[in-house]
């Protein structure tokens, strides 16, 4: 696992497992708690885990899709739009990155 910290394309899969899970937990758990239990403590903790996630992921994610050569019509879209759909990101992980070949690896 810590190779995966030595690329761009590492850093960006693990920032977007690590972006995708923060999500997940705050979208089918803390919001629920705050909506429906009246407790915000899980909003107020997560919210901004996951904002600097998002934003990480998103500045990752330009930085790779330049220096990969990505074309935005047919491959950076894709990969800032997972970002914000649930699982998103663990699909273009799948689909996309994963399949990009490193010097590293």
């Amino acid at each position: 696992m810590i190779h995966f910290f030595q690329t761009n394309i590492g850093r960006l899969r693990i920032l977007g497992l690590l972006e995708g899970i923060s999500l997940l937990i705050l979208i089918f758990i803390a919001v629920p708690l705050k909506y429906i239990f009246d407790n915000p403590s899980g909003t107020k903790i997560l919210g901004p885990v996951h904002g600097a996630l998002f934003l990480l992921f998103i500045f990752n994610a330009l930085s790779v899709g330049v220096e990969q050569n990505w074309k935005f019509k047919t491959t950076t879209w894709k990969v800032l739009l997972a970002c914000i759909i649930p699982f998103g990101t663990f699909y273009i992980d799948h689909k996309i990155l994963s399949k990009i070949k490193t010097e590293n690896t």
